[in-house]
């Protein structure tokens, strides 16, 4: 039954991964007063790219070509280290938090190097503000990890999901509430939604994440699709583990609790673009800088043991 649930959410995790984006725009469109794509739009969009063949510029190298394979191996090796629910994680050992950290993080250097590597100086402008950002919603991601970490004693992923119970919220509530925003905050950056990037935008002011990925075609543009639709669904993932920690011991009212907690982060990520504009970039290291200072009050108040 262990390898069976492991196996499970493996296969959920890949297989319901772009699903989010197609609520994302299903609820955008619900919004905006139109009928919108179908929910099953991205899987449409990821089979046609996979079908299409390659345009290579011949400034570019191997990097180039290597960047959407190994962000997105990075990305599943990240799967299989998230819990989901009631479902235990493929791989769990002491200390695979920081691994997964670091793994969006070679996943993201990748995607930097293949931009530079075409030469545009206009995919280098989104590469230098894509690694900005990063180097501030890094820390804010990992100190609130390493808050809850702390107040369970344990460094594993699988381990601290397991061991949060709606009963922590009463004396836990205060640092569960601070890294629950915090990581809020970095799930909208890493994703590049608005308020810190628009994934529909192609001004060139307000572009980051889609102009580093605008040489890429066919198959390899699809890696970057799937995997951008990976990394929302980890980062949901790790969202439900700690604001929706139900654990009743039955494997499928846990997970379903987890799956629904998904389906609602994505159509609040579409109320979210529907109703705010995006924020000037020169404001948005301050809202990942607010967000690690949450990170850091939460710390502070574990390791205080101010709870």
């Amino acid at each position: 039954m262990l390898i069976l649930g492991k196996l499970i959410n493996l296969l959920l995790c890949l297989a319901g991964a772009p699903l989010l984006g197609g609520i994302i725009n299903r609820t955008k469109a619900f919004f905006a007063g139109r009928k919108g794509p179908s929910v099953l739009q991205p899987y449409y969009d990821l089979f046609k790219l996979f079908r299409k063949g390659v345009v290579y510029s011949q400034t570019t190298t191997g990097i180039f070509r290597a960047g959407p394979v190994v962000g997105l191996a990075a990305a599943a090796a990240a799967a299989l280290l998230m819990p989901l629910g009631g479902l235990p994680a493929a791989l769990s050992f002491e200390g695979d938090l920081i691994v997964f950290v670091y793994l969006f993080a070679l996943l993201r250097f990748f995607l930097v190097v293949s931009a530079l590597d075409t030469g545009s100086s206009f995919e280098g402008m989104g590469a230098a503000r894509e690694v900005t950002f990063s180097a501030l919603a890094e820390p804010a991601f990992l100190i609130g990890l390493a808050a809850v970490a702390k107040y369970t004693g344990y460094t594993s992923l699988s381990q601290i999901f397991s061991s949060l119970d709606f009963t922590d919220w009463p004396a836990a509530g205060p640092t569960l509430v601070l890294v629950g925003i915090s990581t809020g905050i970095v799930f909208l950056s890493e994703n590049c939604r608005i308020p810190v990037d628009d994934p529909n935008t192609h001004l060139e002011l307000t572009m980051i994440h889609e102009v580093m990925v605008l040489d890429h075609s066919g198959p390899d543009f699809g890696m970057i699709l799937y995997t951008a639709a990976l990394k929302l669904w980890l980062l949901g993932a790790v969202l439900a583990g700690i604001l929706v920690p139900v654990h009743t011991g039955n494997l499928w009212l846990d997970t379903t609790a987890a799956l629904l907690f998904l389906g609602l982060l994505a159509v609040l990520v579409g109320v979210i673009e529907s109703s705010m504009a995006r924020l000037r970039l020169l404001h948005v290291p301050s809202l990942l800088i607010g967000a690690a200072a949450l990170s850091i009050v939460a710390l502070m108040l574990v390791c205080g043991g101010l709870l």
